[in-house]
């Protein structure tokens, strides 16, 4: 349910500028309404849902929340985590006016199914022209951030993985995220922005990349080409 969406809201979404996002957009509680900005000056590609088609995928924000949050950490750093290389863990990340200044290297090791997780004492914070990579395989749908305030990506910051957060996500002028960015009881505003899922590799982390009707599209795919060989490999030959 809450698979397929690139931005939900508890509130509100708002979006101006030339923002692109590919994938749905939610809010829960609330209506259509609530969603502005689509079809113009903002492009969705997806589907905009509001309550009660949105209340599931609500109910899974609120499981991914818990999940991570549960989680026991292996580390403290911060606050700011520019310069660092960070192999697959969980973090704790100490407050600060910004968590990001410059940028940060997520080493996957090889490992295609590399998870991070970074549990914020309170907000999440870039400054501007910050970057999140992930290095050496891995999929930038890996990284979870759990923000127990709200989030800011300030202009032009380059960001990956699933940002949840308990209150509201801004999004401002030209930041861009490849993933998701879930606000549980407030608003996600955005401003001139991209954010995608679609170039993630593989699908870790507690919010799926996959939605369960793409999986049957492949499944069938494969059938069908599996079938069209082996009726080439039986016809007689003239």
């Amino acid at each position: 349910n809450l698979a397929p969406h690139a931005g939900f809201a508890g509130t509100a979404v708002t979006c101006t500028g030339a923002s692109i996002i590919t994938g749905d957009v939610g809010v829960s509680p609330g209506f259509l309404p609530a969603i502005t900005g689509f079809p113009v000056p903002c492009t969705d590609v997806g589907t905009l849902r509001g309550s009660p088609a949105s209340d599931a995928a609500k109910a899974d924000l609120l499981t991914a929340y818990g999940t991570l949050d549960a989680l026991a950490c292996s580390s403290t750093i911060g606050p700011d985590l520019a310069g660092l290389t960070l192999v697959p863990g969980v973090y704790c990340v100490t407050a600060a006016p910004s968590n990001l200044t410059g940028t940060l290297l997520l080493n996957a090791q090889g490992n295609a199914a590399a998870t991070w997780t970074f549990q914020m004492a309170s907000t999440l914070i870039t400054s501007p022209d910050s970057t999140v990579d992930v290095i050496n395989g891995g999929s930038d749908c890996g990284v979870q951030w759990l923000v127990r305030s709200s989030a800011t990506l300030d202009t032009t910051t380059t960001f990956v993985g699933n940002i949840l957060a308990l209150t509201a996500i801004s999004m401002n002028n030209s930041a861009s995220l490849v993933g998701r960015a879930l606000a549980r009881n407030a608003a996600v505003t955005l401003d001139n922005n991209n954010i995608s899922f679609a170039s993630c590799a593989v699908t870790p982390g507690p919010v799926p990349t996959l939605s369960t009707w793409a999986m049957f599209a492949l499944i069938g795919l494969l059938a069908l080409a599996g079938v069209l060989t082996l009726r080439n490999r039986t016809s007689p030959v003239a």
